[in-house]
């Protein structure tokens, strides 16, 4: 049985010291162990920006794809062999600025993928800028003034689309960040799990102390219940998305794989491809 030391390879991480993402890696590694998998039974899919690294870091299949189209490769992986357990992971720009049509017809979609944002409010590969995370007032090099914008509540709009795993973490709490990463990959169906993992190089407003005095555990909430969607939803809006922990799954749904007509539970490297003349003539034909 695999343990989180097969999940690593001999690539140090060129995260700044301190950064949230650290702990993600860690969870994902934990997660995956836990979770029965081996490294050849996972793909990670990552896109660009500091997160996006991450693919690098894991031992499993990984491919570091383009600024917000993670979620694509992701799917593509995952339908050419859905024998693999796929994971998607970027940060909040990548998937909720540039990624977001990919994001939200994901969430609608409900392919069999788990998806990891690293929200950190901030565009931290370039230096320091806005996201679409970041708060009204927000001051960076980008709005010295601040930001203008409001924040994208992106739980709210998780439920509204039709999510059927939807879920948030803190990265400095990894017992319960592991527990959620692990959930996810076991749901069958589109799991979304946003992680406020802290930017300490540009973000000195979110940081590990005031998300510790500003988050509310879901788990100290008394009879919240994670299959009731409107009290998912209403519960998001009273702590203005500041929760942690499983906020709504729906187990009924099927998965995307679930209703394609004729879709094999093998690979296209298990299946034959080679094609007989008479189907190939036929093919033809219909062009002729």
């Amino acid at each position: 049985m695999a343990t989180f030391k097969d999940f690593r390879n001999n690539v140090k991480p060129n995260w700044c010291p301190g950064c949230g993402d650290f702990s993600v890696q860690a969870a994902i590694q934990r997660a995956a162990a836990s979770a029965g998998l081996t490294p050849e039974k996972m793909a990670v899919v990552s896109g660009i920006g500091c997160s996006g690294r991450i693919s690098g870091y894991i031992n499993s299949y990984g491919f570091h794809g383009i600024h917000g189209r993670s979620l694509p490769i992701a799917q593509g992986v995952k339908m050419a062999n859905r024998e693999l357990t796929v994971i998607a992971s970027g940060g909040d720009g990548d998937g909720f600025a540039i990624g977001m049509g990919h994001t939200i017809h994901a969430i609608r979609r409900n392919i069999d993928v788990t998806y990891i944002v690293m929200d950190n409010q901030i565009y931290g590969l370039t230096k320091g800028q806005t996201s679409p995370r970041s708060d009204m007032g927000f001051k960076t090099k980008s709005t010295p003034g601040g930001s203008i914008e409001s924040a994208l509540n992106v739980m709210e709009m998780a439920l509204s689309a039709g999510g059927t795993f939807v879920a948030q973490s803190f990265s400095s709490d990894l017992k319960e960040l592991t527990s959620i990463i692990e959930q996810g990959i076991e749901h069958k169906g589109f799991s979304l799990i946003n992680v406020f993992s802290p930017c300490v190089t540009f973000n000195k407003v979110n940081t590990y102390d005031w998300f510790k005095e500003n988050i509310t555990k879901l788990s100290s909430i008394e009879g919240y219940d994670p299959t009731d969607r409107a009290m998912a939803m209403n519960t998001l809006m009273k702590h203005n998305g500041l929760v942690t922990g499983l906020i709504y799954q729906n187990k009924e749904k099927p998965s995307y794989e679930q209703l394609v007509e004729g879709f094999k539970d093998e690979g296209l490297v298990k299946q034959p491809l080679e094609m007989k003349k008479d189907k190939f003539d036929q093919l033809v034909s219909e062009f002729m």
